[in-house]
């Protein structure tokens, strides 16, 4: 399967502000992303995206896609959309344990990873005759590649997708290849 994961366009929030499921807007025009993407994409494709606008917008510039809630970002609760700086020395805690740490009324990147994970489960049952193309957020897509790369869920962190941009993998039966990444 050839699979293409696409972060959503640059959001329209603040620096320094929690807005993972908050369904904000887009800093940068969707068709001007959609449009430096389509040369990296294949002619063909199945497209798959998160219902939330940021990547719902770009993905609808590129067909007509599939959404699915299990291709949300992380669900910070009662941070979302406060400034960092407001929450304090609560940063520390989920500092000491990103994993596993859950914002009240949240839910921790384990939870969200567990959702795309079967969201990607379902995926692969499927078995896409056709390129498969995910416009999504960061937190699902270093789940999403992180697990098909084989990292320990404790290094997908370092997977640093970059807003507005693409990665290839490809996924064999013997294993995967990272072909490019944040083009």
């Amino acid at each position: 399967m050839e699979l293409h994961l696409i972060r959503h366009p640059r959001p329209d929030v603040p620096a320094g502000v929690c807005y993972g499921q908050s369904d904000v807007g887009l800093a940068e025009s969707a068709a001007e992303v959609a449009a430096r993407l389509r040369p990296l994409l294949p002619a063909d494709y199945v497209l798959h995206a998160s219902p939330l606008a940021r990547a719902r917008l770009l993905a609808a510039e590129l067909g007509a896609p599939v959404l699915d809630d299990r291709l949300k970002e992380m669900h910070f609760g009662e941070w979302e959309l406060r400034p960092y700086a407001d929450i304090g020395t609560a940063i520390d805690t989920w500092a000491d344990d990103p994993l596993g740490f859950r914002a009240p009324g949240g839910e921790s990147a384990r939870d969200m990873s567990v959702r795309v994970l079967h969201w990607l489960d379902a995926l692969r049952a499927a078995a896409p005759a056709a390129p498969v193309v995910v416009v999504a957020h960061g937190g699902p897509l270093r789940a999403i590649a992180g697990h098909l790369l084989g990292l320990p869920p404790e290094r997908w962190l370092g997977l640093d997708f970059a807003c507005g941009h693409v990665a290839r993998l490809d996924v064999e039966d013997w294993g995967v290849v990272l072909r490019w990444f944040n083009r």
